[in-house]
């Protein structure tokens, strides 16, 4: 094999797992169930988190209630660097301004997040400690019109 060959053979595997990198958090689009969740080391109760959903749309994502009532709303950037990616968020409701960074997973139509709050360390697994939040979503079917 020549060296013209091997060298524009690893630029073509490299641009397409740059590529694939790059797409990946736009598969966030869309709508989730929160699976389950854990905060600062215990698991959230179901019946806390039945009826939630998450909707990310482009680089926002907003959270609401069984009633749909919004409990949580913000801007967020995914690091696609790192593995797991991690992700900066900035809240815009209820507590506007505040920031939070945590890691974030994306495996098929499931989403694994796990954030620090105000105060707390950024997760480095998909377990909580103290003054930390973590959730597994699970994407909602489209349904066809």
């Amino acid at each position: 094999m020549s060296l013209k060959f091997q060298m524009a053979t690893i630029a073509w595997i490299a641009c397409v797992g740059m590529a694939i990198a790059d797409e990946a958090p736009s598969k966030l689009d869309g709508v989730y169930t929160i699976v389950s969740g854990e905060k600062n080391g215990t698991e959230i109760p179901a019946d806390k988190l039945t009826g939630s959903i998450i909707k990310f749309d482009g680089e926002s994502v907003l959270g609401t209630d069984k009633d749909k009532k919004e409990f949580f709303g913000c801007t967020f950037q995914i690091d696609k660097t790192t593995t797991p990616y991690t992700i900066s968020m900035t809240s815009t409701s209820p507590m506007k301004g505040e920031k939070a960074v945590g890691i974030i997973e994306i495996k098929g139509d499931t989403v694994k997040l796990c954030y620090a709050l105000p105060g707390g360390d950024a997760p480095k697994e998909f377990k909580t400690k103290e003054k930390q939040h973590c959730f597994t979503l699970k994407r909602v079917a489209k349904t066809e019109k």
